[in-house]
């Protein structure tokens, strides 16, 4: 028990899997005189599952620190900026109707809230357009940054859109080539335990058996250590999230110089919504819906609906079918295994949750990693409880975007708004707020997934109302926030004049390449 943690296994390739083997073994490279080996097995069979991913800004550093120039990456990987999300239909489903969550903060956050002042002052424009920049750059396809911007360095905060496939092959090169993970092509065929119950070895069909002291499942849906092997319960939250099929489709621009746009897309259908993601050669498009609310067919003719595609013009760019279980294993981390990415659970797409899980998980495991075995199950308890309270807070922020809609025009969103499906952790914070503005005290974490600046453009986008103070809006808080509020004026004028559209900044990098740091 008191023998150091020498080796990690990581079953399982794809985002996942080398997210996690690239966080750990630049961690181990970085910080330890003799490095933690790491290998990752993977099946030479099994296809990735991502269609075109959002991330969060998380990834920016993610990559930094495994190494990796931003310039390879948006080469390579068919990169795209993202600056947030738009949300068209949402709340009445009149064609006029959207709103953003955008990655920019607004303006002094983290010392004054401004949802105040823009419920005091009559509501003139959007909430996210009023507090922050980023709306307008959306609005007009600006890119977040110039070329002259050194790599991972932003002028408006950002993401990226990337296709799976590539970043798969991306990762995994730059992790054999540059952090010394050892690559296994194999299938596994059995998982034997030790004495008393840890995760001794994987016997292979072709690679022998593979030893290790932690062993991490990125096996997918299959979850082939702890839901096969451990047999930890799987809870379901369709019960609350109801969407459980998605058909996905990679669409070509019309021209090679077609705007790529700068934000994810969600566009509310009928049972479910429509993710359209821009990157450099394509857009990656996708309906998720419930299989309760409609039928294959009828999510296949408003897939087509929406791309103004007929039936058999969308049926030649090959659709694919995903099933969903909405909802994650009862605990992540069992003895010495543990799971990250969609072995853990997978709710929806919805505002990118999935890679931002992957990252703070491997993050944890890094930072935390054990040195013994006997240290083990310390981290392991510590893991369990920090990532139960942030599957259950995203599990409440995917549903406050539909809790909020005011569509009755199908049983989708009526059965949305039934109280019976909300979570009481979200009524209790709805309740709150009809009274004050969300804000950093409402959440019981120092670090949240989602910060109390997502759920006012969430709220305040799709019309949420939250009564004026009883006690009045004090004099010097009103000027303070009329500075900040002009801060931000002047700060958007300076980004629509100087920053470019996206594609030609796109372009510039893929010729050109940026600064590196």
């Amino acid at each position: 028990m008191s023998d150091p943690i020498r080796s990690v296994v990581i079953l399982g390739g794809g985002t996942a899997g080398w997210i996690t083997a690239g966080t750990l073994a630049a961690r181990f490279k970085k910080d330890h005189a003799q490095p933690v080996s790491v290998t990752l097995v993977e099946s030479p069979s099994v296809p990735t599952i991502g269609v075109g991913e959002g991330t969060w800004p998380t990834m920016r550093s993610t990559l930094k620190k495994m190494g990796v120039r931003e310039t390879d990456f948006i080469r390579e990987c068919n990169v795209g900026f993202k600056q947030g999300a738009k949300f068209a239909r949402w709340t009445t489903g009149a064609e006029d109707d959207f709103y953003y969550h955008p990655l920019v903060l607004p303006e002094g956050f983290q010392s004054h809230n401004l949802a105040p002042y823009w419920l005091a002052g009559g509501r003139q424009s959007s909430f996210s357009s009023a507090v922050c920049p980023q709306e307008s750059l959306c609005e007009h396809n600006l890119a977040p940054k110039l070329i002259g911007t050194p790599e991972y360095s932003a002028v408006a905060n950002y993401a990226y859109h990337l296709d799976a496939g590539k970043f798969s092959g991306f990762l995994q090169r730059h992790c054999t080539e540059y952090l010394g993970v050892h690559h296994i092509l194999a299938d596994v065929t059995g998982i034997v335990e030790s004495e008393n119950g840890d995760i001794a070895k994987l016997q292979t069909d072709t690679a022998g058996d593979i030893t290790g002291d932690l062993f991490i499942d990125c096996s997918g849906f299959r979850s082939r250590i702890l839901g096969d092997h451990y047999q930890i319960p799987f809870r379901s939250c369709k019960d609350v999230l109801f969407i459980d099929s998605a058909l996905a489709v990679q669409v070509p621009y019309a021209s090679e110089d077609s705007p790529i746009a700068t934000h994810t897309i969600s566009t509310a259908q009928t049972a479910g919504w429509v993710w359209d993601i821009g990157l450099q050669n394509r857009r990656g498009v996708g309906h998720v819906f419930s299989s309760a609310h409609t039928d294959e067919s009828g999510a296949f003719r408003e897939l087509a609906a929406y791309l103004k595609l007929s039936e058999s013009e969308l049926d030649k760019l090959g659709v694919r079918k995903i099933p969903i279980e909405p909802g994650h294993r009862e605990k992540f981390w069992h003895r010495n295994c543990v799971a990250i990415g969609l072995s853990a659970g997978f709710l929806e797409p919805l505002e990118a949750s999935a890679l931002v899980l992957v990252e703070i998980s491997a993050n944890m495991i890094a930072e935390q990693f054990p040195a013994s075995r006997a240290a083990m199950d310390v981290i392991a308890r510590r893991f369990n409880e920090t990532f139960r309270y942030r599957w259950d807070r995203i599990i409440d922020f995917l549903k406050l975007h539909y809790v909020l809609t005011k569509r009755t025009d199908s049983e989708f969103w009526i059965d949305n708004c039934d109280p019976a499906t909300v979570p009481e952790s979200l009524k209790e914070l709805l309740t709150l707020w009809r009274y004050q503005p969300p804000w950093h005290e409402d959440f019981d974490r120092a670090v949240e997934v989602f910060p109390a600046a997502s759920y006012q453009y969430v709220l305040y986008g799709m019309g949420f109302d939250t009564s004026a103070s009883a006690f009045g809006l004090s004099s010097s808080h009103h000027e303070q926030a009329q500075q900040l509020l002009r801060q931000k004026q002047n700060a958007t004028q300076q980004m629509l004049a100087g920053l470019e559209k996206h594609r030609n900044l796109i372009n510039k990098i893929c010729q050109y390449g940026l600064q590196r740091v």
